[in-house]
């Protein structure tokens, strides 16, 4: 038997005892691609649609069927999903291969992104991508190899679940004032303070943690801190409740002198500002691609709805204010689409891409909102009840111009860009 051969059982034989249909088929397709590439048999290339095809079927086996109870019930079990889609190389599709991560560029987690929108709410979507693309990102890039080891690996894999602690009650998208302290003592951090709207943040086992770790200028005195949630000191102080994205737990953190060990400061202590707002332009691109599906799939159950839904003896679609209205819409999302990808394409070449990434987070976010509204009036009555995608999406979709930096944050980044501000 080949080298080859051996290994590619021997990781099957590994894992493949916790997978089965789909899973086993993309841990199949993932294993060989990568043994055909170490032995140097083919210059393998994964297609972005290889990816799309296989987070699909997950999504109708293992996630849709289940979205309406975890909705009812406030909370999915973000173990066992991230577990199925750790196992399928979907919690590290841009991350180091030698933590488990498949090693492709940004390009695919936009990919798959945008396949998620497919799951029928916000909140797993959301809690998916604080999982691989919002609270690892400066880890990955910044963080040291026993950091990397101990929480990004597991985190990649599904073992673990992880939040993202930056905003705060008085501080959300003002990052800068964040008034959580880790206070230096011999070799270790002392935490006190606080952290708000922590997805992920019941269910979690650690946080990425943004505070204050000096008394110097708020843009060079903070540092990103792995924190385990099982610390004495760590308060789950209520589960939030929300007006949207209900089956993505949302918590708020209280810290009373917990202590953290120094090494667990990621890369450079003083720079967690700068590694966060690196953080911020993956979450913001990526919070994009993702509502790209939905509002396509919105727009389409609206098609079908007004297509056999009768009004003064006519289609109410026949009406042309309505099929005007969808055509415009289906045009804005396309045009969110190109500058997405765009933004993407510069992004993975090593660009700067703040701007652009603040334009398509505050489009996406406007958007949203506009066409939940038109598309959820040609629903009638049925769209103020609680039976139809639109609905939820009208809820979950709002949360678009508030979370990662509001709409009138990204206008200020913009503004900056231009050399449009007021000098100060």
């Amino acid at each position: 038997m080949s080298l080859l051969c051996q290994e590619y059982i021997f990781w099957l034989c590994l894992y493949g005892s916790n997978v089965h249909g789909v899973l086993l088929q993309t841990l199949t397709h993932y294993i060989s691609q990568w043994l055909l590439q170490k032995a140097g048999v083919l210059n393998a290339q994964i297609k972005h649609s290889d990816l799309c095809l296989n987070v699909l079927q997950i999504i109708d086996q293992e996630i849709n069927p289940y979205v309406d109870k975890w909705e009812e019930e406030g909370q999915f079990p973000a173990h066992k999903i991230f577990k199925i889609l750790g196992n399928a190389g979907f919690l590290g599709v841009n991350k180091p291969v030698e933590y488990g991560g498949l090693g492709l560029d940004f390009s695919y987690s936009v990919a798959v992104a945008e396949e998620l929108g497919n799951i029928n709410c916000g909140g797993i979507p959301m809690a998916i991508g604080v999982q691989s693309d919002m609270a690892t990102p400066a880890l990955a890039r910044f963080g040291s190899a026993e950091l990397k080891r101990e929480f990004l690996q597991p985190t990649i894999m599904g073992d673990i679940v992880v939040c993202l602690g930056v905003s705060e009650t008085g501080a959300g998208s003002d990052v800068a004032s964040i008034k959580t302290k880790a206070v230096r003592k011999g070799d270790e951090f002392v935490i006190n303070g606080g952290k708000m709207w922590t997805t992920n943040g019941t269910q979690a086992d650690w946080m990425c943690l943004l505070a204050n770790t000096s008394e110097g200028p708020p843009h060079k005195n903070k540092s990103l801190i792995c924190l385990p949630m099982n610390l004495p000191g760590v308060h789950i102080a209520r589960k939030i409740d929300k007006i949207g994205m209900q089956s993505s737990d949302t918590a708020e953190v209280f810290f009373d002198d917990v202590r953290v060990p120094c090494k667990n400061v990621i890369g450079q202590e003083g720079m967690g500002f700068t590694y966060q707002m690196l953080q911020f332009q993956e979450e913001r691109l990526w919070g994009v691609a993702n509502i790209l599906t939905t509002m396509e799939k919105v727009v389409q159950e609206t098609v079908n709805y007004t297509r056999q839904r009768k009004i003064f003896n006519q289609p109410i679609l026949y009406h042309q204010v309505v099929h005007f209205r969808l055509a415009e819409l289906q045009t804005e999302i396309e045009l969110l689409r190109s500058l997405l990808h765009r933004a993407t394409a510069l992004y993975i070449k090593g660009n700067d891409v703040t701007k652009l990434a603040s334009m398509a987070k505050l489009k996406a976010g406007r958007l949203a909102r506009e066409l939940g509204d038109s598309c959820l009036q040609y629903w009638g009555g049925m769209g103020f009840t609680s039976d139809v995608l639109v609905s939820r999406f009208y809820r979950d979709s709002r949360l678009m111009s508030i979370g990662a930096g509001a709409d009138e944050v990204m206008l200020s980044v913009i503004c900056k860009y231009m050399d449009t501000l007021p000098k100060k």
